[in-house]
């Protein structure tokens, strides 16, 4: 349990990572203009993400959920893969890349990295649902990953559509290949 631990604290320092990346940005892009949408659901989505790491120390803990090696490797390589997902999509999108909604007036949409899957239309909250099924299941805790699930697909209904509302206010990208007009 002391690894798991270990791991749940190493994915909390990510998290704090996450919010001096994401107040960096913030500042950068409200000085440009920056609107901010959607604020209602955000501390929802902070109270969801912090009992992921709570809900899982618990469960693991209090009920006693050993770790089974055939489920808690593979769990573990998803983690490890939706952080990677993740960063990859905070290093694509930039400077416009925050925990919370915020357009700047001006800007095109991202169409690079994981952003360029036309399909794949928000591949960081794709992220975002793997590790939150996988973290809690490295170690048995199938209540917080059920959980987790079922509410974080709730927000992410209003999340994405917060998104999708916001993002209509950008400049459309010009297609590769053609100048813009």
């Amino acid at each position: 349990m002391y690894w798991y631990a270990s791991l749940i604290a190493l994915i909390g320092a990510e998290r704090l990572a996450e919010l001096v990346v994401a107040r960096r940005n913030a500042r950068w892009s409200l000085a440009r203009g920056g609107v901010v949408h959607g604020r209602g659901h955000y501390p929802w989505m902070v109270a969801l993400h912090t009992g992921l790491l709570a809900g899982c120390l618990l469960e693991a803990g209090l009920a006693g959920r050993p770790f089974v090696p055939a489920l808690g490797w593979p769990m573990l390589a998803l983690v490890v893969a939706a952080q990677g997902l993740r960063w990859w999509c905070v290093a694509a999108l930039g400077r416009q890349w925050n925990t919370e909604v915020i357009v700047v007036p001006g800007l095109s949409p991202v169409r690079r990295g994981p952003y360029r899957l036309r399909r794949l239309r928000h591949p960081n909250y794709v992220a975002v649902a793997v590790e939150g099924a996988a973290l809690p299941l490295v170690h048995g805790a199938w209540v917080t990953a059920l959980t987790f699930t079922v509410l974080n697909a709730a927000l992410m209904v209003v999340r994405i559509r917060c998104e999708e509302t916001a993002l209509t206010t950008l400049v459309p990208a010009p297609s590769p290949g053609r100048a813009p007009a």
